[in-house]
């Protein structure tokens, strides 16, 4: 069977050129039929309530469904085709279901509940006892102790929000797909760089068409909004982005019912479960206790970047006025009057910056980093591929033994969804004598490359390359040999963004840049001049920058605690009242920014967006002991990797940063590192 089938087959990593979307459903089919068959053997009376008579065999049969189901996942969101799309669609109720039925199983419930109270528990590693407790804690927010008609009515509620979610983010990549703008007139590209318009030019003979094409995917769309000179150009790109996916497009592909079914489905399921309202629930397994520890949070940072913000917005009015001819300044236009700004400010653009940054050479220094300062060596290797641009590396220890492996998939195209993010292939655990190497996926949009020159990256785009890889670490690094904690299984949601805004840090640092930065002409590195001129504008419009994710956190923490889903306000009218607190640069009307917000309405933040934040205070914090002791210091890297990365879910996280850093944290790190202190 798993020769004919290669989602069956679990001997090593995927056989992504086997994989076909007919292979889906039969494949789906007969792991489910395992799961069920093996939940029912271990409910039986004679199963034992030990570590090893039911909880370790389920964990056996679970993972064989994640792996399938994860690689099928991971396709529709790097490789979409209608074929796969009616494939993942069809078979996503299924998986939901049974994770439902699972979570709801009362004799499972009681056996947890029965090994926790046996002497067994406390002679179970650290690790075993979290697996334990954090199970003990999901039965009862998956309904577990729900009446029987209650508890059908939270599965069927899962089974939507698992529809809707992927129906939000189809809606999106399809409305992003749906627009371009098709430029003939050479005079009405003044300002954008070379690059950006071979690759526009490459789009538009792909079509068949002459002049050049653009598109609302990032590495197409953010050049043109911050180099183009052509106002009324830019006005239309905006327009289209801003509201993709709404009621200003296609009918079929408008979020906006979906999002009020979301909610609504959210908010009943969280009654339900006797809470008032998701972001409760949502707070359960975080490290925030209650809505109003985030909100007061949120609002404290607010009160303190506000005044820096509003700093920001008025010097780009002023430069955009005297120097640019724009008298008001709009939304399309801030893009373009910033770079302005900063050109003429810090004298350097980013398109300046970017010669410095060829893909190679950004690699090689960013692994040069990390095995600096936690002792690795990472190497390139060979698998099989969904793509031909993905390539594939391995970690290994300094005596040569196998850490982990992952895949990258670096650059934007049609059949890929927006943004960037780390995924697990599979994940770190012993098998008997032998320790299972976990295996990463690291996906990002960035510009392919064109006109025989390598990739270039922005300094943005290799702090989001940066980004990333801190989350890989955390799964590819974690010596927990548990499944269930294991690498960022576990992990509060509140602090899994630390090692990734933490290995973003490094990019702003000399002693790393001039070691992975290379003119893609002559090959010399980046001069210190141009560094110490972006340093200087490190934080130009943090402030900016900063209440704009307020904004977004505040919207989603409101809309998911006090906002009353039943009632006359609509989610847009909500965020128009948080805008005319935080915002400093209100958008226009029009704009549909929670129609595209797939964080919270297809990625899982929901109710959990103010992680970022969060979880910025941790990595700041922990990166100032660095700061102390020299960012390359491999001694304050081994013990991030021992005391943070290594031991992944297995203890609580603020157990694991007061390990490293010796104490509680602090927001002056964070406040200090965004230029936030006054003098």
């Amino acid at each position: 069977m798993t020769a004919s089938n290669p989602l069956l087959d679990f001997t090593g990593l995927p056989r992504f050129a086997a994989i076909k979307a007919e292979h889906v459903a039969p494949a789906i089919e007969l792991l489910l039929a395992e799961c069920r068959a093996r939940v029912e053997e271990l409910t039986r009376p004679q199963a034992p309530a030990t570590w090893a008579g039911f909880v370790a065999p389920m964990e056996d049969t679970n993972e064989r469904l994640a792996r399938a189901w994860g690689v099928v996942g991971h396709l529709h969101g790097v490789l979409d085709s209608p074929e796969l799309r009616a494939a993942y669609n069809a078979n996503q109720p299924r998986i939901v279901q049974y994770y439902t039925e699972l979570g709801q199983n009362l004799i499972l419930f009681e056996k947890y509940k029965a090994l926790k109270a046996s002497p067994e528990y406390a002679a179970l590693t650290p690790a075993q006892r979290k697996i334990v407790d954090n199970e003990i804690r999901d039965f009862r927010l998956s309904g577990a102790e729900l009446a029987p008609a209650m508890k059908q009515r939270f599965a069927a509620i899962a089974e939507e929000l698992a529809r809707l979610g992927t129906k939000f983010s189809e809606n999106l990549l399809d409305a992003t797909n749906a627009f371009s703008l098709h430029v003939g007139d050479a005079a009405k590209l003044a300002g954008i760089p070379e690059d950006v318009l071979e690759t526009a030019r490459a789009a538009a003979d792909k079509d068949g068409k002459p002049g050049w094409k653009f598109s609302l995917q990032a590495p197409s769309y953010v050049p043109f909004m911050q180099y183009a000179a052509a106002r009324d150009l830019r006005e239309q790109m905006y327009r289209a982005y801003v509201t993709r996916a709404s009621e200003f497009g296609k009918p079929e592909l408008d979020n906006t019912p979906l999002i009020t079914q979301i909610l609504k489905l959210h908010h009943e399921a969280a009654q339900l479960l006797g809470y008032a309202n998701h972001a409760e629930v949502s707070l359960v397994p975080k490290m925030a206790q209650t809505p109003r520890q985030v909100l007061d949070f949120l609002n404290d940072l607010a009160a303190k970047a506000l005044p820096f913000a509003r700093k920001d917005y008025a010097e780009l009015g002023d430069f955009a006025a005297a120097e640019l001819g724009i008298a008001r300044l709009k939304a399309w236009d801030l893009a373009y009057a910033s770079e302005k700004l900063r050109a003429a400010r810090y004298a350097f653009s980013d398109q300046e910056v970017k010669q410095y940054f060829p893909e190679a050479k950004v690699m090689q220094g960013m692994f040069r980093v990390v095995e600096t300062i936690f002792g690795v060596r990472i190497l390139p290797d060979q698998a099989e591929t969904w793509d031909p641009a993905v390539r594939f590396y391995r970690i290994s220890d300094l005596q040569g033994n196998l850490v982990g492996r992952f895949y990258l998939d670096p650059y934007a195209r049609d059949t890929k969804r927006g943004g960037a993010w780390m995924d697990e292939a599979i994940s770190r655990r012993r098998l008997g004598a032998r320790v299972q190497t976990p295996v990463a996926y690291l996906t990002c949009n960035f510009s392919a490359p064109v006109g025989g020159k390598p990739a270039l990256f922005t300094h943005d785009e290799v702090l989001t390359l940066f980004h990333e890889f801190g989350h890989g670490l955390h799964h590819l690094l974690t010596r927990v040999d548990e499944l269930g904690v294991s690498g960022l299984h576990g992990v509060e949601w509140d602090a899994v963004e630390l090692p990734s805004q933490f290995m973003e840090n490094f990019c702003w640092e000399w002693e790393v840049l001039a070691h992975m930065s290379a003119h893609v002409d002559s090959g010399d590195p980046l001069p210190r001049a141009l560094y110490d001129k972006m340093l200087a504008a490190k934080n130009f419009q943090s402030g900016m920058q900063t209440v704009r994710q307020l904004e977004f956190s505040l919207f989603d923490m409101h809309l998911h605690y006090d906002f009353d889903v039943n009632g006359i306000k609509t989610p847009q009218q909500l965020l128009d009242e948080i805008r005319s607190r935080v915002a400093v640069a209100v958008p226009p009307e029009y704009n549909r920014f929670q129609n595209n917000f797939s964080h919270i309405f297809a990625g899982g933040y929901g109710a959990g967006y103010y992680s970022y934040k969060w979880a910025e205070v941790l990595s700041a914090d922990a990166y100032s002991l660095f700061e102390e002791n020299g960012v390359l210091d491999n001694r304050c890297g081994r013990r991030f990797c021992d005391e943070i990365l290594a031991v992944g879910g297995s203890r609580p996280a603020i157990d694991s940063f007061k390990a490293f850093r010796g104490r509680e944290p602090t927001v002056d790190a964070l406040l200090r590192h965004s230029g936030m202190v006054s003098a």
